[in-house]
């Protein structure tokens, strides 16, 4: 028996979420072993799609250089290699000449690799930089001499991803750690060549609904650090010439007013919602900074994300109607929207380190363009477009891709992005994943993405949702997904699978459902309200058993959640997340074909949590065929390397084409 604030509950599988046990390993492995024998045998082959999808991808490859502080710096991938090599030159042309971090060379020996955080103090000296060998997000930093290649004797551990910054004259190296909840919550000060345990304290926030990050503007003038609950914020500075000086404090937090900050030459820039719902720019004295004056207006319906600092304009990413843009503003308040392509699209800022440049570097893309960088000249007005992904072996012309809005059961538009091969049949036979996420506020742009072909030549349609709980339409749309709206974000995802079916553009139960982690919630939730409407799923690293791990305070990341998904330790939040767990609403239905994955060692949604949802689907009258795989030297990302992310796509994708076959 469970006792839960919503009563107590019989969970036979609770004794899953003991990875110590040995019977759990033996569980896990067992899982693994029955989903990997499905997946050996028939077609298509794992190694058919990820053969396919290696088919698509230049593997030897380099980023555009960029110039920074007299350096030319730059990524390359090689082929055969997993993971990018970090390099930087005195010409653009020689930017590869120095290697900085080789991260298959540091990977070398361990099962997953992935790197934290790399930084460059402004000498150009030093590069601080993290690396996790399990997937825990438990990182081990270093400090890495340039000239020589070498790291320095300094070693500094259970560090967070939350950011890091160097003093300005490069002796000293910011940092934040994790508390025993894996929540980012003390910024220190580390002196190079010093031991961890003479770091000195600088910040430490003790409210466990906030979260701590730390960075350099981008003059490099000052250290900033944050902290940040789902519905406010607050700020600290340090200037990063006199960083023994203690923290100024921006304006203090203040419930559901949140802000940020950068500088901007002789004043502070900072984006809020004081007052405005999707955000406005103001700015401050330096020594003034809780001094605000608007500088651009709110406007409901256009959300602003950030804002980047240069000496002579700033640069707004925001959210209007759906799309991602970008628009330039000089001092004077003359406003320039960077021309990208017609098409729903992504549009981000690249790596813009230099303060005084005139051109901007930004990034676009859609379903069928390539990323492709691009420079933006702000005195000219111009666009260069400094490189396109190559993709061989795709003919882009061959598919169409356009948008729909779906009606949500209240009326409400919803948009959905789709693409397809133009020689599909639109008759209502053919298949389609419908991806979908729908919370934190998180926007999913309709990115280009190589994998996706394999189902589009095998005759399926591929469609994102944009249901509420993410950020597409504004903060409202935000809202009206999240807490006691949580709801929203299902019915909006059930409606766009219904609307694909009403225009013929697939098949009836043609659907096959995607999602991960929140967006696993998503898969989860839908399944149960409407099993009817999808023909397979797949639920990756899903967030399942909300109302049990929302119950549990000593959790990672629980009470950090509240303010995201309610706390269901008292009403209403427990009657109402009650109703839409997935775990919880397990019922004899006429579920399709799932496919489930999980980390052992993530620490954002516990492997317990798809662990118990597949075995109490399993335990059914009427089981569903279910597959689950669990990663046991990986966390909430998946294996590490890109070979292995490759073909983990592919079995995603094996999934759904096996289970969800077109008609013929």
């Amino acid at each position: 028996m469970w006792h839960r604030p919503t009563g107590d509950v019989e969970d036979p599988w609770a004794w899953l979420q003991n990875r110590d046990d040995p019977a759990t390993v033996s569980y896990l492995d067992e899982e693994n072993r029955f989903a990997d024998e499905w997946f050996a045998r028939g077609t298509p082959s794992i190694d058919d799609v990820f053969g396919e999808i290696k088919s698509r991808i230049v593997e030897t490859d380099m980023s555009v250089p960029v110039f920074h502080g007299g350096w030319w710096y730059v990524s390359q991938t090689q082929e055969g290699l997993a993971y990018p090599i970090h390099c930087r030159g005195l010409s653009a042309d020689g930017a590869s000449e120095q290697i900085l971090l080789d991260e298959n060379a540091e990977a070398d020996g361990n099962e997953y690799f992935s790197v934290g955080v790399f930084e460059i103090d402004r000498s150009h000296r030093f590069a601080a930089w993290s690396h996790d060998v399990d997937g825990s997000e438990r990182y081990e930093m270093r400090v890495r001499d340039l000239s020589s290649g070498l790291d320095l004797d300094d070693r500094l551990v259970n560090t967070s991803h939350a950011g890091v910054a160097f003093s300005g004259d490069a002796t000293e190296l910011f940092y934040v750690l994790n508390d025993e909840a894996m929540r980012p919550y003390r910024v220190m000060r580390h002196r190079i060549g010093s031991a961890q345990s003479d770091d000195t304290e600088i910040f430490s926030e003790p409210d466990e609904r906030f979260y701590v990050g730390i960075g350099t503007t981008r003059s490099g003038r000052f250290i900033i650090v944050e902290s940040g609950s789902r519905s406010s914020s607050e700020c600290w500075v340090v200037d990063a010439d006199r960083a023994h000086e203690p923290a100024r404090l921006v304006r203090p937090r203040v419930d559901e007013v949140e802000y940020s900050i950068d500088d901007w030459g002789d004043t502070f820039v900072i984006l809020t919602n004081l007052d405005a719902e999707d955000f406005r720019v103001m700015t401050a004295p330096i020594d003034h900074p809780s001094d605000w004056t608007e500088f651009i207006a709110h406007e409901p319906g256009r959300r602003i994300t950030d804002i980047d600092a240069f000496r002579d304009f700033l640069a707004l990413s925001e959210w209007r109607e759906a799309q991602p843009r970008v628009r330039l503003v000089q001092t004077d308040g003359t406003v320039t929207t960077i021309p990208v392509i017609d098409e729903p699209h992504d549009v981000e800022l690249e790596s813009n380190p230099e303060w005084t440049a005139s051109t901007v570097r930004f990034a676009y893309q859609s379903m069928l363009t390539p990323p492709t960088v691009a420079e933006f000249d702000v005195n000219r007005g111009n666009t260069t477009v400094l490189k396109r992904v190559a993709t061989p072996n795709l003919d882009l012309s061959a598919y169409v891709s356009f948008r729909e809005w779906a009606a949500a059961d209240d009326g409400t538009r919803v948009p959905l992005d789709v693409v397809v091969r133009r020689d599909t049949p639109v008759d209502g036979t053919a298949p389609a994943v419908l991806y979908g996420y729908g919370s934190y506020e998180y926007s999913i742009p309709p990115r280009f993405s190589v994998s996706r072909f394999s189902m589009l030549d095998r005759g399926w349609l591929w469609a994102i949702a944009h249901p509420r709980g993410g950020g597409e339409l504004g903060r409202r749309w935000y809202l009206e997904g999240r807490l006691l709206n949580k709801r929203n974000t299902f019915t909006d995802t059930i409606a766009c699978a219904r609307h694909l079916e009403e225009r013929r553009l697939v098949g009836r139960r043609r659907i096959a459902v995607y999602g991960g982690s929140a967006g696993g919630l998503l898969v989860g939730a839908c399944l149960n309200i409407s099993p009817q409407s999808f023909g397979a799923a797949v639920a990756a690293v899903p967030f399942v058993d909300v109302v049990s791990t929302m119950s549990d305070p000593t959790l990672p990341l629980t009470v950090t959640e509240w303010e995201e998904w309610g706390d269901p330790r008292v009403e209403p939040w427990a009657t109402y997340m009650l109703s839409y767990s997935p775990y919880d609403n397990v019922e004899e239905r006429d579920y399709p074909p799932i496919y489930v994955t999980a980390g052992l060692n993530d620490p954002r949604v516990g492997y317990h949590e798809p662990a118990k949802w597949v075995a109490k689907l399993r335990a059914l009258e009427r089981p569903p065929v279910v597959f689950f795989r669990c990663e046991m030297g990986a966390g909430h990302g998946g294996p590490s390397g890109r070979y292995e992310h490759w073909r983990d796509e592919a079995h995603n994708l094996v999934f759904m084409l096996r289970t969800l076959t077109p008609r013929q």
